[in-house]
């Protein structure tokens, strides 16, 4: 080992936030190429209601379609290069949070018994803390820092809760070659709620994140892949580059040390 070589383990936390770091902004690139893939193209949302097959599901049309798609697409590139990363991060997590709040949460002051609407309001909401987390992870004091620690754990733990008035639903999703389907749906519940209070509390955050970036990673390989394989459903393929997002994001983040800044 040459005098400038890292230490191992220095050199192992730095490659884990550089694959995190890399695999949130593949995602985020590649739900704008679903977006202008599908830009005609419409999911039912609420009755009546077609939304296009991104997060934060804004109402179907070309125009809107086309717009985010560049968006995620700038940002994505943007957060892959060292220098413009802090710039796409930002970006990125300021039009998700306009976003969530403009397009979903309405829709959910208007039903806010469902939880479809109160996770897809929560979606956006964790995938924008992570970005304002990735390049303010090493400032504690940081006002980015707290705002998305506390988003972040708001949607986990909601995550979590909901797991748990969905019980039988959440279990009628795990495929059929795994056993004891409740077990799961409780375990993930447990654990969404377990990390939401880590990342709440700033207690043991590097193990909640890297639990929760094998748990996203579990979820794709498992339940969204196979899922979309075979099928022309916009919605199923950008559930996995969603997923993704939340696993590369959390990844990033799973050896972060909070330390002063320097």
């Amino acid at each position: 080992m040459t005098s400038q070589a890292l230490p191992h383990g220095r050199y192992s936390v730095e490659m884990t936030e550089r694959l995190g770091s890399g695999l949130f902004a593949f995602s985020i690139a590649a739900m704008g190429v679903t977006s202008l893939v599908w830009m005609n193209a419409g999911v039912e949302f609420t009755k009546g209601s077609l939304v296009l097959p991104i997060m934060p599901y804004p109402p179907a049309g070309a125009v809107l379609a086309v717009l985010f798609g560049i968006v995620m697409i700038v940002c994505g590139a943007m957060m892959f290069r060292t220098s413009t990363a802090r710039m796409g991060a930002i970006v990125f997590a300021a039009v998700y949070v306009f976003a969530a709040l403009f397009f979903d949460l309405p829709r959910l002051i208007g039903h806010p018994g469902s939880i479809g609407l109160r996770t897809l309001f929560f979606q956006p909401l964790a995938l924008a803390g992570l970005a304002w987390m990735l390049p303010a992870a090493q400032l504690p004091n940081d006002w980015r820092m707290h705002f998305a620690r506390y988003s972040i754990a708001a949607a986990l733990i909601v995550f979590g809760a909901d797991h748990f008035a969905t019980l039988g639903s959440i279990a009628s999703i795990v495929p059929g070659w795994i056993p004891f389907h409740t077990f799961w749906a409780i375990f993930f519940g447990i654990a969404f709620i377990a990390a939401g209070l880590s990342f709440a509390t700033n207690l043991l955050r590097g193990w909640a994140a890297a639990g929760l970036a094998l748990m996203f990673a579990i979820f794709d390989a498992t339940i969204h892949i196979p899922a979309a394989l075979g099928s022309r459903d916009p919605d199923s393929w950008c559930s996995i580059f969603i997923v993704s997002a939340l696993c590369g994001g959390f990844l990033a983040l799973a050896e972060v040390r909070s330390r002063p800044a320097p």
